[in-house]
């Protein structure tokens, strides 16, 4: 029997730590399309992402989408 004393690298894997979870204004009809493809989507702040979760009312929103969309809707 051969014993090695050969040091095996591993990849930290570590939690990126960005704060508290927040949601996006994204294109309505791109959520689904993300959602069951993996594909990416632009939210309205420029940050692109797989969806992987649906928000519940009164989650956060990110202040730079949450800008654009009320000026829109001025």
């Amino acid at each position: 029997m051969t014993v090695s004393t050969e040091v095996l690298e591993r990849p930290e894997l570590k939690d990126a730590d960005t704060g508290p979870e927040m949601f996006h204004y994204v294109r309505k009809e791109k959520i689904a399309e993300s959602a069951v493809m993996g594909t990416y989507v632009v939210a309205l702040c420029g940050e692109t992402f797989p969806v992987t979760k649906a928000a519940k009312p009164g989650s956060p929103v990110c202040p730079k989408c949450k800008e654009i969309y009320d000026s829109y809707r001025e």
